[in-house]
């Protein structure tokens, strides 16, 4: 499987998009428990690539119940090299409007049941994390944007919310006030996970509706929210196609983002804890000699 370079994290519209050849379904097991669902192993233009559903194919998981840490251990024991995340987001700024998307380049953290590191158990690491989405991935996410001529913002900041409910009007405008660009309840724990794993990985904030602060549009509606994220889903397809088209972004500074920060000794690693990291942790003993 170490040819799988690309992986995709979406809903079902992502790997029945045109153009993708399916090969198999692959069921995985991690130590980490069971992903969202099975991977969709195929190519796309030329690239082979791994998706899933990070809801399930059928969305039967809340934001909180998906296991996170399984879906990026298995992208990572599948080969994956980079990973592109399409999801939806609401609008906290009256300039970026539903329909359109936005590429962000932070993130801020409000989510508070969720395991978001691999590390512990007598392992610690303190990545990076100052450039939470890959700025090689983005760029690249940003070309296929402009070739396409798809409305977007090219950068911005995507607050994570626990969820599954949205945001009272008080929690809608405070956000807008500390000057957050849009919100949704997934790409944080995603993002710190890739990263820790070594793995590229970009957003594609799939903007759906302006959350409820605005005082001269309808509060939020799921019924709108999935017909905007139908709509926008299509533009979507095309922009992932692009950029896996052109190859992931080799030699980029997350492929070692481990490199210096685990600051447990190599003689104090619990065994039990190493098996279970090993996989992620191949290039830190390559680099180390170990």
């Amino acid at each position: 499987m170490n040819d799988i370079e690309w992986g995709v994290i979406g809903g079902s519209g992502f790997y029945n998009m045109p153009d993708f050849k399916r090969s198999q379904e692959i069921h995985l097991k991690t130590p980490f428990g069971e992903p969202s669902d099975a991977f969709i192993i195929g190519e796309l233009k030329g690239k082979k690539v791994a998706f899933i559903a990070r809801h399930g194919r059928h969305h039967s998981l809340l934001p909180t119940e998906i296991n996170f840490r399984a879906n990026i251990y298995a992208m990572k024991i599948l080969g994956v090299k980079a990973i592109i995340s399409a999801s939806a987001a609401g609008s906290l700024r009256k300039e970026i409007h539903p329909g359109e998307m936005v590429v962000p380049d932070q993130l801020f953290d409000r989510t508070k049941h969720r395991d978001d590191t691999f590390f512990g158990n007598g392992i610690v690491a303190h990545i990076s994390f100052a450039k939470p989405f890959c700025p090689n991935l983005r760029e690249k996410i940003l070309g296929s944007l402009i070739k396409h001529k798809i409305p977007f913002h090219q950068s911005g900041t995507y607050l994570c919310m626990e969820g599954p409910q949205f945001s009272t009007r008080a929690e809608s405008n405070l956000y807008k006030a500390w000057g957050m660009s849009v919100i949704g309840m997934t790409n944080l724990q995603e993002a710190k996970l890739a990263r820790e794993a070594e793995i590229c990985y970009a957003s594609l904030a799939l903007v759906t509706d302006y959350d409820c602060w605005h005082p001269f549009e309808e509060e939020v509606k799921i019924e709108n929210v999935l017909e905007i994220m139908r709509k926008n889903t299509e533009n979507a397809q095309k922009v992932i196609k692009e950029v896996i088209s052109d190859g992931y972004p080799d030699n980029c500074e997350c492929s070692h983002a481990l490199r210096n920060a685990i600051v447990t000794p190599r003689s104090f690693w619990p065994e039990e804890t190493y098996q279970k990291l090993k996989p992620l942790l191949i290039r830190w003993e390559e680099h180390n000699g170990k």
